[in-house]
């Protein structure tokens, strides 16, 4: 067996899952809505499945999603995209993120990383022959320096693997910072693959600012979005691939021998979506952002420290000042126990000196689900004392 995914111990969002159902307990650990996702959009898929094609679309995607997604992204955030030679779709960010990963990466090819980091970076990045370089972001900012990025950076740099918004920290990184990013990309000669599935999800009046659009990025930047989290159907798993046409050609070759193509009718579906109005996007935004601030409300109010969310479905507490001597990881397996509320210790975000004493809740819920969770935390920090 491969002792890269053999030798991966079960990870925390298994477990907490696990105890989660064993515990009958409100999760707020997944990352999913309790909504079912806008009712048009699922109607275009279910009628596409019926009077549609139901065959192997284009490897590349429906000609008309692609336009879709060139549309779209001149519209909110102006960029100028070919359809036929910048724009893939694929099945799921993940899928895009690991075809990028194998077409971009030559073995000894070092990959900056960002930590907290989704847990699929790191596998994928040593799978496809990749060194890790790691940059450590810390509460409650989460912000990165020159001088973090200058250690991070060598010679042997070929790619940097950069998520934003940040799940988990809820971070929308600002112009500067990602210019700054773009500058040692440019120095480095490193393509930069952008993981950025959170885009629509930002709170607060922010706009997404997307790294392809950097001085010297646009020919050396792979775009992921995933439709998964702009219409709240996680399970659909579309994703969205833009970049320069010499680069899209070699990530089609890797796409084409992972899944090869998408199911045409949530392809149908997802370019009528992505075609709606600006009042679904910006409703959809200020839905959100009110489920986070009732949540951050109540948790404010049972005593949590509450760090702030600029993006993404979650919502981050520290325990640190606290006091409550225990870690993060201690603290979620206790309340799932003990309160029946599952929450994921930031921890686990982390493949080198962690964080740990930061604790993600999902609010992407509804209000009943939320009041739930709350009612069952408001006794944690007291027997905790």
């Amino acid at each position: 067996m491969n002792r890269g995914f053999s030798e991966i111990p079960v990870s925390v969002f298994e477990v907490m899952s696990r105890l989660a159902r064993e515990n009958e307990a409100v999760n707020l650990g997944q990352g999913f809505p309790d909504d079912p996702g806008p009712e048009d959009v699922r109607r275009a898929a279910a009628d596409a499945v019926m009077t549609g094609w139901n065959q192997y679309p284009p490897m590349l995607g429906l000609p008309e999603l692609r336009q879709a997604v060139a549309t779209h992204y001149k519209h909110w955030q102006g960029l100028d995209l070919d359809p036929d030679s910048e724009i893939m779709v694929t099945s799921g960010a993940t899928e895009a993120i690991a075809g990028a990963l194998l077409a971009l990466i030559e073995p000894g090819d070092e990959v900056v990383l960002f930590q907290p980091l989704y847990d699929a970076y790191l596998p994928l990045v040593k799978r496809a022959g990749g060194v890790p370089r790691f940059v450590r972001l810390e509460p409650p900012h989460w912000r990165f320096t020159e001088e973090m990025l200058a250690q991070a950076f060598t010679p042997k740099t070929r790619l940097v693997l950069f998520n934003n918004p940040l799940n988990p920290s809820c971070t929308v990184f600002p112009r500067e910072d990602l210019e700054l990013l773009a500058k040692f990309c440019v120095k480095f000669d490193a393509i930069a693959v952008c993981d950025e599935v959170w885009e629509h999800v930002v709170f607060d009046g922010r706009a997404h600012v997307p790294m392809i659009a950097m001085p010297g990025m646009r020919e050396r930047c792979v775009k992921i979005g995933s439709a998964g989290k702009i219409f709240s159907l996680t399970g659909w798993k579309v994703g969205l691939v833009c970049a320069a046409p010499n680069i899209l050609r070699v990530l089609g070759k890797a796409h084409q021998y992972i899944t090869f193509t998408t199911p045409p009718n949530l392809q149908v579906a997802v370019a009528y979506g992505l075609g709606k109005t600006d009042d679904y996007f910006t409703g959809m935004r200020q839905e959100l952002a009110g489920r986070r601030d009732y949540l951050a409300k109540g948790l404010r109010e049972i005593g949590f420290p509450v760090l702030d969310s600029q993006g993404t479905y979650f919502i981050n507490v520290d325990l640190k000042p606290l006091g409550l001597n225990e870690d993060d990881e201690s603290f979620c397996k206790r309340i799932v126990v003990e309160h029946k509320i599952a929450a994921i210790p930031v921890s686990a975000f982390y493949a080198s000196d962690p964080i740990t004493s930061v604790v993600r809740f999902c609010f992407a819920k509804h209000t009943a689900t939320l009041d739930a969770a709350l009612e069952r935390l408001s006794g944690a920090l007291r027997r905790a004392a």
